[in-house]
């Protein structure tokens, strides 16, 4: 694998989902993140990078996104490993879509990214 230890100096927003990237850089009347009116987006420079689990193929994936009021850039894209599959089944069942990460595939990430 590897190819995350290059973003290893990354700030990683580890909270931020799909939904709260969306209501944060693309909805009208931008109210802040996590209700806190300090984290609101103020420019085209204020971004977010985070993880975010891919199912509309047919084997899931886990992105890293870079996110602003322009739009969205897939850093990294790596497919999740075989013994994390039921990890992603277990929240996301069959459905097709774009999911926050969950534990056990936060915790591989980590590992990807870090050691």
């Amino acid at each position: 694998m590897g190819q995350l230890k290059q973003f290893k100096n990354l700030e990683i927003d580890w909270d931020m989902t799909p939904e709260d990237a969306v209501g944060l850089y693309l909805e009208w009347g931008n109210n802040g993140y996590g209700g806190s009116y300090e984290n609101r987006v103020k420019s085209k420079n204020d971004y977010s990078n985070y993880f975010v689990v891919y199912t509309w193929d047919e084997h899931p994936k886990v992105c890293l996104v870079r996110r602003n009021s322009d739009g969205a850039e897939d850093l990294a894209c790596l497919m999740v490993p075989d013994k994390l599959l039921g990890a992603v089944r277990k929240d996301m069942g069959q459905l097709k879509g774009v999911f926050p990460v969950n534990e056990e595939i936060r915790s591989w990430l980590e590992q990807e990214l870090y050691h």
